[in-house]
């Protein structure tokens, strides 16, 4: 069997696939705040559990919120910050006594996706989760692609490309820069061009049921989001020209978006027409980590 760890910010999941990619296990523990010695007992101890209640053993996948350095083989750019200047990989290793692979957690996404979801059948893959930050990882015949730098993927922080004149030079981001693609499209940005707007504080989910009725603000704001994580999308299509982009996230889960993207792409990308689909992801919050699971391949 395959098992998957999910090491994000408030909570470590895990899960075990077997060779067909069915779910035979999945539990999820708090993340030990800021404790890495605890962060690795609490990964191998989800491991041992689902080796314990299946009596199989498993490769391990484990998805984080950044990325392993190719250069110096620790990890770099992660939200979590114990984790950053760490050898995962090998102290995963050492405990679990195999060899362990790690990818970004939006990478594991678009290989989740890619391998059974909404971009099954699909050589290059683009993943994208709208959460509250916004990340992308790429998927290539069913496998991550990290890149020389393992920073495949990051385009939450370009710029948002052509800018308008009241988006410049946008708003600072946590990376040191200003304008991000991040800042504009994740579910945080939609939010504070809402209350930049109003004065009023409201989740997009809370914004969308506005839209939904029709509220003018709330319908003039979705309209600016749609025309800017157009254009951020364009980027990539003229860069990498997937075969289908998915969506994930919480944003994802905006039904609207869909019709309104896959329209207006065609109008952004280089010579006016645009063939790749933006599609819904398929297998929810589980995707990430079953992602993770499937590090190991087919």
């Amino acid at each position: 069997m395959r098992i998957g760890i999910d090491l994000g910010g408030t909570k470590i999941e895990g899960i075990a696939l077997d060779e067909q990619g069915k779910q035979l296990w999945r539990e999820r523990v708090a993340t030990p705040r800021g404790d890495y010695s605890a962060t690795l007992e609490a990964i191998a101890t989800l491991v041992q559990r689902a080796e314990a209640t299946l009596t199989l053993s498993g490769t391990v996948g484990v998805g984080i919120p950044g990325v392993l350095s190719p250069q110096t083989g620790r990890v770099k750019n992660a939200n979590s910050l114990c984790l950053n200047g760490q050898q995962l990989d090998q102290d995963l290793a050492a405990i679990l006594s195999r060899p362990v692979r790690i990818a970004n957690d939006a990478n594991c996404f678009a290989v989740s996706e890619a391998i059974d979801g909404a971009g099954a059948g699909k050589g290059l893959v683009f993943g994208v989760i709208l959460g509250t930050g916004c990340g992308g990882g790429l998927a290539v015949d069913g496998k991550a692609l990290t890149g020389g730098n393992g920073l495949s993927g990051e385009w939450g922080h370009n710029p948002l490309p052509w800018m308008s004149a009241d988006e410049f030079p946008g708003p600072e981001c946590f990376c040191g820069r200003s304008g991000c693609i991040e800042t504009f499209v994740s579910g945080t940005g939609f939010s504070r061009q809402y209350q930049a707007l109003t004065s009023q504080q409201l989740s997009g989910s809370e914004i969308i049921s506005r839209v939904r009725q029709q509220e003018p603000a709330a319908c003039e704001v979705f309209e600016r989001y749609l025309g800017q994580l157009s254009r951020a999308l364009a980027h990539v299509v003229n860069i990498l020209d997937p075969d289908v982009i998915v969506l994930g996230g919480g944003l994802s889960n905006i039904d609207e978006l869909y019709p309104s993207l896959n329209a207006r792409l065609s109008k952004q990308v280089l010579g006016g027409e645009c063939a790749t689909p933006i599609r819904k992801n398929q297998h929810g919050c589980s995707s990430g980590v079953r992602g993770a699971a499937w590090l190991w391949g087919r």
